[in-house]
C-alpha cells in the first residue's frame, strides 16, 4: 500500500508540481489550501507524511502544525518562503521535524522526504517487534522516579506514563545510555537525527526544552539534563 502525503500549499502552481512529483515516486497524495481544510484533511486521511507551508490563508502553518502536534505524531515538513532564523525555530517550537526554504529543488524536497518516510517505517516497525511476545524482559533503564522502558518506547515519572513525541523518547535514551559523559549538539544531532537530517543544532535545545518540561522538577534550574557551557549537556540521572 503506497504511503500518503498530505499537501498543504495555497500556491496552485506550486501545489500541482509537489503534487506531480510526488505521485511519480509512487506516493498517494492528498491536497489542502488553508489551515482549516489542513486540519480536516490529516484527521480524516491519516497521511503518513504532511508538507505545511507556513503562509496559509485560514490559519497559518504554525498554527496548524501546533494543533496537529496535539493530535498525531505524523511527521511534519515545513515549507517557508524566507530564508529567516525566526521562522526555523518557531517551526521547531510547534512540532515540526523538519523545514525547507523556498525556492528549493524538486530533487532535495524528495530527498527529505524518503528520509523522513524513512524514519516511519523504522519507527514502526520497531514498535511492531516491541509489542510482539517476547521470552526476554523489559529493559527498563531506572533512574529514582523516572523510567526509560525501551520495550514499549514509554517514558514513565512516578509510574505514570509520559506523553512524548518518538524524538523526545529516542533523545532520552541516548542520554540515559551516555550518563555522566558530556555530549556535543552535533554528536547528539547525528546520533539521535542522523547524518541525513539537515537542521541545525537548534533542534537538539528545543527537544531538550521539551524533555524537562517533562521530567525535572524544575525546568529552568535542571538537575537530570545538565548544560554544560560551552560544551553541550550531560545526563544525571
Amino acid at each position: 500500500m503506497p504511503e500518503k502525503i498530505l499537501v498543504v500549499e495555497d500556491e496552485r502552481t506550486l501545489q500541482e508540481t509537489l503534487a506531480y512529483n510526488l505521485r511519480r515516486q509512487g506516493y498517494e497524495v492528498e491536497l489542502a489550501s488553508d489551515g482549516p481544510s489542513a486540519l480536516t484533511q490529516a484527521r480524516s486521511t491519516q497521511p503518513d507524511l504532511i508538507l505545511l507551508d507556513i503562509m496559509l490563508p485560514g490559519l497559518d502553518g504554525f498554527e496548524v502544525c501546533r494543533i496537529l502536534r496535539q493530535e498525531m505524531t505524523t511527521p511534519v515538513l515545513m515549507l517557508t518562503a524566507r530564508d529567516d532564523e525566526i521562522d526555523r525555530v518557531v517551526g521547531l517550537e510547534v512540532g515540526a521535524d523538519d523545514y525547507l526554504t523556498k525556492p528549493f529543488s524538486m530533487r532535495e524536497l524528495l530527498a527529505r522526504v524518503k528520509a523522513l518516510l524513512r524514519r516511519v517505517r523504522i519507527l514502526r516497525e520497531e514498535f511492531s517487534s516491541s509489542t510482539a511476545p517476547a521470552e526476554a524482559p523489559a529493559k527498563v533503564l531506572v533512574f529514582s522516579n523516572l523510567e526509560i522502558d525501551q520495550t514499549r518506547r514509554e517514558i514513565r515519572l512516578n509510574g505514570q506514563p509520559l506523553a512524548v513525541k518518538p524524538k523526545e523518547f529516542e533523545l532520552l535514551l541516548y542520554l540515559a545510555e551516555h550518563r555522566g559523559q558530556v555530549l556535543t549538539r552535533d554528536r547528539v544531532l547525528e546520533s539521535v537525527w542522523g547524518w541525513e537530517f539537515t537542521g541545525d543544532s537548534r533542534t537538539v535545545d528545543v527537544h531538550i526544552r521539551w524533555l524537562r518540561e517533562k521530567i525535572e522538577t524544575d525546568p529552568a534550574t535542571p538537575s537530570r539534563i545538565v548544560t554544560v557551557r560551552g560544551a553541550g549537556y550531560r545526563f544525571e540521572g
